[in-house]
Order: C-alpha cells, then structure tokens, then sequence
C-alpha cells in the first residue's frame, strides 16, 4: 500500500527503460515484479509477448493477481530462482539494488538472456539522495546504532563505470545512462512516506514501535530541515537512477 502511493512516480523510470529497448521480445521475465506496474508497462509495449513478473513478496504478488489476473505471476527469490529456458527479455526495474554480490547477480541475470536478447534493469544511482544520507546518520543514535550496521548495508547501488565493466564481456553492445528525476511532494512527511515503502524498510523492521515512532520523529526534523518547502508548499525530491541494457550476440 504505501509502494503504490506514488505508483505513478514509481512506474515513470520503468516507462523511460522499456521505451529504450531496440528488440522485439516474443517472452520476457520482470524480475522483483513488485504490484505489477512495471510489467504491465511491457505488456502495453508488446502485447503479444509471453510475460512472467516474479517476486519475493507474497504481498507483492497477491497485489499483482488481483489488479492484473491475467497475467503470469510467480513467488519466487532471484537470488535462487533459475529459469527453464532463456528469455528474450530479462527486465528489472528498481530491484537487484537490494541483492548482494552484483559481481555474481548481474552476469547471472544476463546468462538468462537469449540470443539476439537483451538485459534491461534500472537502479537508484550510487550517488545518494539527501535522504539516503539523513536516514543513514539518524542510524547513528546511540540506541539502535549496533542494530543498524544490516540496514546500513541492505542497498547495493553501483556506478555505471562498474555495471559496465560487469556487462562489456559478455554483451555486444550496452546502452548506459543516468536520469535525475524531480519528484514533486506534498510535503516533508509525504517524502518520508515515500521512504517508508522502500528505503526506510530495513531500518524501521529493526526497532521497536516506540523506537520507530522516535527514529522518524527526529528524520522528519532533519528532512525539515535540509528540503526547502516551495512557494506553494510542496518540496521538490531529486532522485537520480542509472539504466543500463546489455544487448545478447
């Protein structure tokens, strides 16, 4: 639920991606498919393709098959999950920065890729937003500090120059570039509500409830702080992500 408040913001960098793609995929896997917004973006692109959307949510997918139920869905962990055959498309958007080891995961998910078929994923950029920053420093407080060092290290974003040094050996060609979204909030609160769907997560799951309660008690003074409030009250949240698609010979 709190994902698909800004679904519309969310879904925009899946829009960008797949409008980038130059193939024609006949079958394609949207891997950390989340509620199925981003795979309904390929199946508006290319409808006759076959589409699968896995995740590891059960949330996540059981959100997918009630608004889209005609699509395929699947429970399952990237980490792990191995496909029965090639895909044309192997699609991610906004996922495999909160899995390890890229060194392994991203000549992995491009292993999957058929001939003449491509890789597209599409990240947050390494270089961290002003939240990103404030979140990791309120980590800090004496009282949750020994508990934070697994948040503090749940995100894996990589600079292009490293996705690039990753893919070029195995790709024929990659198509790399970075976006800085300016995302348009209500307010200080609406941009840590939009934190609490996704970068806030790891954080908050290790405290208590009141503990919670007083780690964004004291965010929200920081983000107050550091986020100008416009004219018309609403505050401008620039988040940069980096693309990548790594075409198959």
């Amino acid at each position: 639920g709190l994902y698909l408040q800004f679904g519309g913001e969310r879904t925009r960098p899946s829009q960008d991606l797949v409008a980038r793609i130059a193939i024609q995929p006949q079958n394609i896997v949207d891997l950390g498919c989340g509620p199925g917004n981003s795979t309904q973006v390929l199946a508006e692109r290319w409808p006759s393709a076959s589409l699968l959307g896995i995740d590891n949510s059960p949330a996540m997918i059981d959100a997918a098959k009630q608004k889209y139920a005609k699509q395929k869905w699947g429970k399952a962990d990237i980490r792990t999950w191995q496909p029965e055959s090639p895909f044309d498309l192997v699609f991610s958007n906004a996922a495999i920065q909160w899995l390890p080891e890229h060194e392994k995961l991203i000549p992995r998910l491009f292993s999957w890729v058929a001939s003449k078929g491509a890789l597209a994923a599409q990240i947050p950029s390494a270089h961290y937003a002003t939240i990103r920053v404030l979140i990791h420093e309120v980590s800090r407080d004496a009282r949750w500090d020994e508990r934070m060092e697994t948040p503090r290290k749940a995100l894996t974003m990589e600079r292009p120059e490293r996705i690039y040094d990753l893919l070029a050996p195995l790709c024929q060609n990659i198509d790399l570039w970075e976006t800085e979204y300016i995302h348009i909030m209500e307010s200080t609160s609406a941009l840590i509500e939009w934190m609490k769907g996704t970068g806030l997560r790891p954080f908050l799951q290790e405290l208590t409830n009141e503990e919670g309660t007083d780690f964004l008690k004291i965010l929200k003074t920081r983000v107050d702080q550091e986020y100008e409030i416009r004219a018309d009250g609403k505050v401008l949240f620039p988040m940069r992500r980096t693309f990548f698609i790594a075409y198959a010979s």
